[in-house]
């Protein structure tokens, strides 16, 4: 079992801070001869693969490394345009690396935005008066828990989906919040939480959840 992130979102819907506590290894690593057996095709300033799945590349994977050096986005190390490159026959044989591709900062900002709308349009959906919103998404290999607080800060934590005491884990993340961000005089409410103090707090809860479960009194 395994967490794999915690976002906290304020209550404007701005990513205030985000922890990569685990990320699973899918990455596949193949060698290739020409041509290459699999369509690729150029999306969001990313080469993935549109057509064909072998050895564990799965369709929407990306392109991450070619003869072990890292792309960046559209292109090799060393500037060349992933697809001329790999169209090239006097390139191959070739190593090439796939695997889901890591969300950049920018996209991790404009989905903490993405979901402080959806939990506001799922409370207003909500046939009950006064619905929370988003608690929980599932999906097969992962679940999404928010919790939020009165003043309209949401603390997100995705992990696997038979990892137990989430729910107290979060209200935990809150009372590290309170306890080494809020009280830190050098901290302004709303903005991005950068103490180390909350950081070395907050990694040891995760790693406490992961082992134990739920937090015991006095924890």
């Amino acid at each position: 079992m395994a967490i794999f992130s915690v976002y906290v979102v304020n209550k404007a819907g701005g990513l205030i801070y985000q922890l990569d506590h685990y990320a699973p290894r899918a990455d596949t690593e193949k060698t290739f001869s020409f041509p290459l057996d699999l369509v690729l095709r150029p999306h969001d300033e990313r080469v993935v693969v549109a057509f064909g799945q072998r050895d564990g590349i799965r369709v929407g994977h990306a392109v991450l490394a070619i003869n072990g050096a890292e792309v960046n986005g559209r292109f090799t190390a060393d500037g060349k345009d992933v697809l001329e490159f790999l169209g090239n026959p006097a390139n191959y044989p070739v190593s090439i690396r796939f695997g889901r591709h890591r969300l950049s900062s920018n996209e991790k900002l404009m989905l903490a935005s993405m979901f402080h709308s959806l939990f506001a349009i799922g409370s207003q959906l909500s046939p009950e008066v006064g619905s929370s919103g988003i608690e929980m998404l599932e999906t097969d290999t992962f679940k999404l828990h928010c919790f939020q607080t009165l003043t309209g800060i949401k603390f997100v934590v995705l992990a696997d989906p038979r990892q137990v005491g989430i729910d107290s884990l979060l209200r935990k993340i809150y009372e590290i919040y309170s306890d080494f961000a809020l009280k830190n005089p050098f901290y302004s409410l709303e903005m991005p939480i950068r103490c180390e103090l909350f950081d070395q707090n907050l990694k040891l809860a995760l790693e406490v959840a992961e082992k134990a479960g739920p937090f015991g009194p006095g924890s």
